[in-house]
């Protein structure tokens, strides 16, 4: 334990230490080989034109060498593989691609993943929207904002070890310690396994993701009700509006694009699901998803690296749309800057 601490703050002072000697380092050879102090007039405007062109370079230059190097050419060397056979060897054109929209459990994952787009996103918002307007009027509303932002801080991994607790089962007879089966008997009824119930599993995994998600959903949404102009609401207010029509009708159209970015935030999200259905049922009783299921062909069984990849590049075709529509709408909620 205690090398694992001094290695992780070992790397952090590094990796902190090492930013900050770049941009020190970088910013005075760049005054050095450009000085705009010493020179002649003419000189001097001339160094500081090219500092100021080559400056923010040094700042983005790192950046996009970074994502350069981990994310485009991890796309293109993915999009390459998914051409490609089991062991990445042999080209085999859109082969992969034809196995994946004949294969029975790719086209199940697709299904699970739509029936998590149609509840988690929208569980999310309303959630975090209602508690949002809800803990605005009460005075331990900091404090309610605080525990529900809470789950947030916590891996997708270890939020699931949390409902695993809830949701555990014990056979016949044994006492149950999962909440929800406790509940279950406690008024009568038979005890389940009800990560293995299929269909209604997912709603039980989706369950996790909402509890975790519904914390940023209510910051966004609770900062943007804030943003509201108070000379609305009291208009309303005067012509008779009760406080439903004030929250339909006057506030929720308000802030309508910082609901479609919360949405569509959630909805990236959610395509990308995986650690919770890993470490919940490893895509058994038919809640596989389209992530878990490339994370399969990829390292598990041999591992078949074109179906991996295939998978993977079909997770990021259905992103894009949504990512890009989501640049655009905070693009004009910020008026273009």
């Amino acid at each position: 334990m205690a090398s694992q601490i001094f290695s992780a703050v070992l790397v952090i002072v590094i990796g902190v230490g090492g930013c900050v000697a770049y941009f020190w380092g970088a910013n005075k050879l760049l005054d050095l080989v450009f000085p705009a102090h010493g020179v002649s007039g003419a000189a001097a405007v001339d160094n500081m034109r090219r500092q100021g062109l080559i400056r923010p370079w040094l700042f983005i230059g790192p950046a996009m060498l970074i994502l350069i190097v981990y994310l485009i050419y991890p796309v293109i060397d993915t999009l390459w593989l998914s051409f490609h056979d089991r062991g990445g060897q042999n080209f085999i054109g859109l082969a992969n691609y034809e196995w994946a929209f004949g294969d029975r459990e790719f086209r199940n994952s697709i299904l699970n993943n739509v029936l998590w787009l149609a509840v988690v996103p929208a569980a999310c918002t309303f959630l975090g929207l209602i508690i949002a307007v809800l803990t605005d009027r009460i005075w331990w509303g900091t404090i309610a904002k605080s525990l529900i932002f809470l789950p947030l801080a916590i891996s997708f991994v270890g939020a699931s070890v949390i409902w695993k607790f809830i949701y555990e089962y014990k056979g016949e007879g044994q006492t149950q310690i999962g909440i929800l089966n406790a509940i279950v008997t406690g008024l009568g009824g038979d005890p389940h396994v009800w990560i293995s119930i299929p269909f209604w599993n997912n709603f039980f995994l989706m369950v996790i993701l909402i509890w975790i998600q519904t914390g940023f959903a209510m910051v966004i949404l609770s900062s943007a009700l804030r943003g509201i102009p108070e000379e609305t609401i009291e208009a309303a207010v005067i012509d008779g509006a009760n406080p439903f029509q004030i929250f339909w009708k006057i506030m929720v159209p308000q802030i309508w694009g910082t609901i479609a970015v919360v949405w569509t935030t959630i909805t990236i999200l959610v395509l990308k699901v995986f650690d919770i259905v890993l470490t919940m049922t490893n895509g058994q009783w038919n809640s596989q998803v389209l992530a878990n299921l490339m994370f399969d062909w990829m390292f598990r069984g041999g591992g078949d690296f074109g179906r991996g990849a295939t998978i993977a590049i079909i997770i990021m075709i259905a992103v894009i749309p949504i990512m890009v529509w989501n640049i655009r709408q905070a693009n004009r909620e910020t008026g273009g800057h």
